[in-house]
């Protein structure tokens, strides 16, 4: 046999769309709508070309220096990635041993279940959010004694949690790693759309497990460039220097990470112009009859009024040049996850929405 068995019987991680067609309304991929710093364009625009006939930088220092300067701690305690789904894959490797697990919530984020089976070990999520079909139990569960003997090596926490947009406070994260054997990793891709953040927990005195992930891809507005990053003990964060490609983050994607980074009050007006969006857009949907979680996210995860059902309104967004994403999972098919665009794009979603009910 050429291919590993596992990779034979792997389900892949399919990413959400991306349409060819620019003059689309996409709000599918948790995109940020609006762009990113100015200081990115003016460093790109002045880059020294020579650089790129040189390997980049593989310890990122002048990046690491930076992130670890605004979360007071050390250079050691930083991990630099191409993008956080490289940090999510090499900690597959260097936490988890061949007979060990992975877990996550379910539902969350799917490329989770995907790396378990790349890694060839098994998956466990763990059910528990309130208003999902099917799912039984109030809130997200962390609290379950059950959980700390039936996941052994990597807990994968998203918080905000994808798709449902749901918020574990910081305190019970704390409680659930510190009753934790293995790794967990809470997945703060969306955090600077949230009401507080756990970072400080990767920095506190005395924490052995906990690692702290974030993204520029979504509040920073760099999708497109893939770089993430994250802040820990400086065991684990060694033990993902071990397991990385020599270069696993090209010279243009830090310089202009770096210059996003420093530009923190574009970052951060850009946030607030999205959570006053999702707040809007919530209660233009719940006055339409809509079942809204409550979201501490960029997106919304949203069940439509009856007679509609998610599946026949996606499918008819779609031909209609709206873009959102449906998941067509048993505790997920119920509803549509919708990433808060510009006021103009949503005004355009909703109104297409209303149309398909007349």
């Amino acid at each position: 046999m050429l291919i590993a068995r596992s990779v034979e019987r792997l389900e892949p991680y399919v990413p959400g769309e991306q349409p060819k067609n620019r003059n689309v309304v996409k709000l599918n991929t948790n995109e940020n709508p609006y762009p990113p710093s100015p200081e990115c364009a003016r460093v790109l625009a002045g880059f020294d070309l020579d650089r790129l006939r040189r390997y980049p930088d593989p310890e990122f220092a002048e990046l690491r220096k930076a992130i670890a300067g605004r979360n007071g701690c050390g250079v050691e305690n930083v991990f630099v990635g191409n993008g956080s789904d490289e940090i999510l894959s090499l900690s597959a490797k260097a936490f988890v041993e061949n007979d060990g697990t992975i877990g996550s919530l379910d539902p969350s984020y799917s490329l989770y279940k995907t790396l378990a089976a790349i890694r060839d070990v098994e998956w466990k999520g763990l059910q528990g959010l309130r208003g999902l079909k099917g799912v039984e139990g109030e809130g997200l569960g962390l609290s379950n004694s059950s959980v700390l003997s039936n996941f052994s090596s990597l807990f994968l926490l998203t918080n905000p949690n994808a798709p449902t947009g749901e918020f574990v406070e910081p305190e019970a994260v704390a409680e659930f790693a510190k009753g934790f054997g293995g790794v967990v990793i809470v997945d703060e891709a969306y955090a600077d759309f949230a009401r507080a953040n756990c970072m400080a927990l990767a920095t506190a005195h005395g924490n052995r497990n906990l690692i702290v992930m974030r993204t520029f891809s979504k509040s920073y507005s760099l999708a497109g460039l893939r770089v993430g990053y994250c802040v820990g003990p400086a065991e684990l964060v060694a033990a993902l220097y071990k397991v990385k490609d020599s270069y696993n983050v090209d010279a243009v994607a830090q310089a202009v990470a770096l210059a996003a980074y420093a530009d923190e009050a574009w970052m951060r007006a850009n946030a607030e112009k999205i959570k006053a969006t999702r707040r809007w857009f919530s209660q233009e949907l719940e006055r339409r009859g809509w079942d809204v979680i409550p979201s501490e996210a960029n997106f919304v995860f949203a069940r439509p009024a009856a007679p509609a059902t998610a599946e026949e309104l996606f499918a008819a967004l779609r031909a209609g040049g709206i873009y959102v994403r449906y998941f067509k999972t048993p505790n997920t098919r119920d509803r549509l996850r919708v990433t808060i665009g510009t006021d103009e794009q949503m005004k355009t979603l909703l109104e297409a929405i209303d149309a398909s009910y007349k």
